[in-house]
């Protein structure tokens, strides 16, 4: 197969960033659009080149020039979507993250993860940040085996979305699954190790406050804390504000042990950066071993064009790249359909320990 024909579900904001960096891809093409807003889904068919505009999800899977799907859909779409594709027509999938949003439905996921007969990937962007990546590769060596690992978010409020499904739990997850699924995955990876016991404190104290939808005020969280305790021994934690989008970098995450310590640290939206402070922050990796002393400080710069096709560090196109090869019979998924559980297995049981004040075992 030399061209990838895709089909994308859901055109809002992430949706026209999949669609940017797979016009990026030598082999890849998008072919045909879905959303339930035709006017979302009109313009997305024009950034991908003249893609095809369809009405419904079924009218999507009928068009013969497929080869794989991305599905960018509200989180609580994602389940359905996914039963129906299996359904009608079985084609490689990018499902972006949160891969659920309820406990009842990972039973039909395991199921699913099963007997699906082609390959699905679970979208984890900030794996495949260029700085996270090189700390993933060196934190072995440079802390001597984690003992302690900690990420912290500080960033800007949940953005806009239509019909503000991100405002409340019921639609999301939950902040704690939403947006830190990520942050869960990344600890598994990092650490090579599973959680076994979680305990957190989150809570809304800025955001969001005056809003109303439909005479419901939101109810997601904008701040929180997140402690894990590995089954190894190693003990991590996230730090998450989502109103402090004044910070030079959006993620911090460190990793220490013996030996010693590896940091890496990654800008927000290049777009999001005020013009008068001049050019954006430069990703970087430091390293500072415990002796000798004397921290080395690593730039890990991204391709402008990268960073021009979205707010993911140029994640998202080195993951479609990947996934691309995938589809064309390159190699298997790399974030599976385990490790999306698992991400969201540890979200909803931090959003358990948050609101009852009770540790979670897993």
């Amino acid at each position: 197969m030399n061209m990838v024909r895709y089909g994308v579900i859901g055109c809002g904001m992430m949706g026209r960033e999949h669609i940017q960096n797979i016009n990026l891809l030598p082999h890849g093409r998008v072919t045909a659009v879905f959303d339930p807003m035709r006017d979302l889904a009109v313009s997305a068919a024009d950034l991908a080149g003249g893609a095809q505009v369809c009405d419904t999800l079924e009218d999507l899977l009928a068009v013969p020039d497929l080869d794989a799907l991305v599905i960018v859909s509200p989180n609580d779409c994602h389940v359905p979507q996914l039963r129906q594709i299996a359904a009608t027509r079985p084609l490689p999938i990018l499902c972006e993250k949160p891969l659920f949003t309820a406990p009842e439905d990972e039973a039909f996921l395991r199921d699913f993860a099963a007997s699906y007969g082609a390959p699905v990937w679970v979208a984890m962007e900030y794996r495949y940040m260029p700085p996270i990546a090189l700390l993933r590769d060196e934190a072995q060596e440079a802390t001597g085996g984690i003992s302690m690992l900690t990420i912290r978010e500080h960033r800007f409020p949940f953005l806009p979305k239509v019909g503000a499904w991100n405002r409340f739990n019921a639609r999301s997850g939950g902040t704690l699954v939403e947006k830190c699924c990520h942050f869960f995955d990344l600890m598994r990876l990092i650490l090579r190790d599973e959680p076994v016991r979680v305990m957190a404190s989150a809570g809304q104290a800025v955001n969001h406050k005056d809003e109303t939808y439909d005479g419901h005020a939101p109810d997601i969280w904008d701040n929180g804390y997140v402690i894990l305790n590995f089954a190894g021994g190693a003990r991590a934690m996230l730090e998450l504000c989502m109103f402090a989008e004044g910070s030079r970098y959006q993620e911090e995450i460190s990793a220490m042990g013996p030996a010693g310590k590896i940091e890496a640290r990654v800008p927000g939206p290049g777009r999001f950066w005020p013009a008068h402070l001049g050019a954006a922050p430069v990703p970087q990796v430091i390293v500072s071993p415990r002796v000798p002393k004397g921290p080395r400080v690593i730039d890990v710069p991204v391709d402008a064009a990268l960073l021009a096709a979205g707010d993911h560090n140029g994640s998202t196109y080195y993951q479609h790249e990947r996934f691309n090869a995938v589809v064309r019979g390159e190699g298997r998924p790399e974030v599976s359909l385990a490790d999306g559980i698992a991400a969201v297995r540890i979200g909803l049981a931090a959003q358990e320990s948050a609101a009852t004040g009770q540790a979670v075992t897993l």
